[in-house]
């Protein structure tokens, strides 16, 4: 069993170094969880039973289970941490590994009976679970479904077939979304915790391997029921409820995606950034060409972004539980995108190289590349959650007043030292009602900024330039916010490009003011890369570049260098590229 990670607020061993430890290094074959076992499972397109059973054994499930339920669960921040470290290593054993956050819809809405079932189930009978809500014909759009369950004495009889679900048939539990009521819409929906184990296998059966372009090694598949009867026990959250509970489901998992999409991330640059400094070309190392540093630099520059918006919205959860429904939308689509950009371009320094799949590292590369692409689908595409951004625009609207910010609710989000308050998902909601603390929280952190006499590590004419682009995207999100209220508010799914566009620009700005909170908060931690500022202004640059087409920024040109040497160090120091820069196995 792993020894107790530190909290948040103390200066202990992370959850990742722990693992990271028992994992040791993912280039030796003989690790557990190592990038030739990745390869293997892959071409053989086998689920990777000796890793996930391993995961098991070291009980490594705890930290998705309660600790009031026997469970490890201390934040999202944490569980995040675990699962970047296996996404790292091998994204197929990470997914499927971590199919267990969806046992969050039972600590959401279950009973206590529920829960402590649920709880011994993947505790100590090692349980897995699969997510059954979209079918063939309707994808995403979750209330055409066409699964029925109807009520029959002391229970349900279910027909219908799910279908592409992740772990359909490695799985021994089920949560299901079927329809109760054809005539009541959304409330027509209910969600129900199957044990597999207990249905008459006559009536349901499971649907044959998907062969998937990545994930190879993954169970996709399907489930399909003819008149299967369930027990009424099997209800999560009482008839009529399951869409709701569904899509409060969705803000946690969507948050968590970021984690698989950060491994992949840190595994696509170093694997580069090793191949960069072993290839000579035209007489000089890759690494040593500007074009290709430059990409390495920028894909690094990516990685401390996302990571500022994964952090913060993983910590939002304790702090702003009521806003998740815009975090967790902003995180599902910027972090996957971003990382998927950022491997595609990674692929030029790697040359013909990055298509082969044993010629460097056990085709770790060309591997990822196709892995990570999937994840901006998951749990809701990108259209998927820039549209429930679009849904929320009014009320973002009406909210955008600094006034219901506190300085104490940043300090809890962005302070990566500050301790978290305990999760409490009865505060969670299908839209925000108090709009967004990373963007109506800015001028308040500015004028913390401006309060202070000076920065240790920082010097003056640096910390000037920080405030005059702080106050710049000030303005840019009061402006944003002003046009808004201005704007004809579309509804349903058939908003205009112009609609997505404007939402997509939402996630720039909400990434930006993310960024500057994060070093605003960590500023006076001077052991940490982070504290420094030097990659703030080139991170803030690259935003106002890509998602509001500034181009007019400038930084001193020092700071390119200390990034690629910062770069360097965490490479060579065993570190994980990441605002905490833990160290590896």
């Amino acid at each position: 069993m792993p020894s107790p990670p530190r909290s948040s607020a103390t200066n202990g061993p992370s959850l990742t170094e722990v693992v990271e430890a028992q994992l040791g290094d993912p280039r030796n074959p003989d690790s557990v969880l190592s990038f030739a076992y990745s390869q293997q499972i892959d071409e053989s397109e086998q689920f990777p039973e000796l890793a996930v059973r391993w995961l098991y054994d070291r009980q490594l499930c705890r930290h998705f289970v309660p600790q009031e339920l026997g469970g490890a669960f201390h934040s999202f921040e944490e569980l995040a941490e675990l699962i970047r470290v296996l996404s790292r290593r091998d994204l197929t054993t990470s997914i499927a590994f971590s199919t267990l956050f969806w046992s969050f819809l039972t600590w959401m809405d279950g009973t206590e009976e529920q829960k402590k079932w649920l709880a011994d189930y993947i505790l100590r009978q090692h349980g897995a679970m699969c997510l059954a809500y979209s079918e063939k014909d309707h994808g995403a759009d979750l209330l055409a479904g066409a699964t029925i369950a109807e009520p029959t004495p002391g229970g349900f009889m279910v027909t219908g077939e799910k279908w592409p679900i992740n772990r359909a048939t490695i799985s021994g539990l089920c949560f299901l979304l079927a329809t109760t009521d054809r005539s009541a819409g959304p409330r027509g929906l209910s969600l129900f915790m199957v044990d597999k184990g207990k249905l008459d296998p006559r009536r349901y059966h499971n649907l044959p391997k998907i062969l998937t372009h990545g994930l190879r090694g993954s169970d996709v598949s399907g489930i399909a029921f003819d008149k299967c009867s369930i027990p009424a026990d099997s209800l999560l959250g009482g008839t009529g409820l399951g869409l709701e509970t569904a899509l409060k489901g969705f803000q946690v998992t969507r948050t968590l995606c970021a984690a698989f999409s950060l491994g992949a991330g840190d595994t696509a640059l170093r694997t580069t950034l090793e191949f960069a400094q072993q290839r000579t070309l035209y007489n000089e190392l890759v690494v040593e060409l500007p074009h290709a540093s430059s990409v390495l630099s920028d894909a690094f520059l990516d990685l401390l972004i996302c990571d500022c918006v994964t952090i913060s919205g993983l910590r939002a959860f304790h702090a702003v539980p009521g806003q998740i429904s815009v975090w967790s939308a902003v995180v599902k689509y910027f972090v996957p995108t971003t990382i998927e950009a950022m491997i595609q371009n990674l692929s030029v320094v790697m040359g013909a190289r990055y298509y082969m799949r044993n010629e460097h590292e056990w085709g770790t590369f060309q591997r990822v590349l196709r892995d990570a692409a999937i994840i901006s689908v998951f749990d809701g595409s990108t259209v998927v959650n820039l549209h429930a951004l679009l849904l929320q625009f009014r009320n973002l609207a009406r909210r955008s007043s600094t006034d219901s910010v506190q300085e104490a609710t940043l300090r809890q989000i962005y302070h990566l030292q500050h301790p978290l308050a305990p999760f409490k998902s009865q505060n969670l909601s299908l839209a925000s009602r108090h709009g967004n603390a990373a963007m109506n929280g800015l001028p308040l952190t500015l004028k913390y900024l401006r309060s202070l006499n000076g920065i240790d590590n920082v010097e003056q004419s640096e910390l000037d330039e920080i405030l005059a682009i702080g106050e710049r995207l000030a303005h840019e999100i009061s402006a944003f916010h002003a046009a808004l209220s201005e704007t004809k508010f579309e509804h349903g799914h058939r908003q205009s490009p112009a609609a997505f566009r404007t939402a997509r620009t939402y996630c720039g700005l909400h990434a930006a003011a993310c960024c500057l909170h994060m070093w605003a908060w960590n500023h006076a931690d001077s052991s940490n890369f982070i504290s420094g500022g030097k990659w703030l202004l080139p991170a803030l640059k690259r935003l106002f570049e890509v998602y509001l087409g500034i181009t007019d920024i400038e930084f001193p040109g020092t700071a390119t260098e200390v990034i690629a040497e910062e770069l360097r160090n965490c490479h060579n120091e065993n570190r994980m590229f990441s605002l905490r820069a833990c160290r590896l196995g």
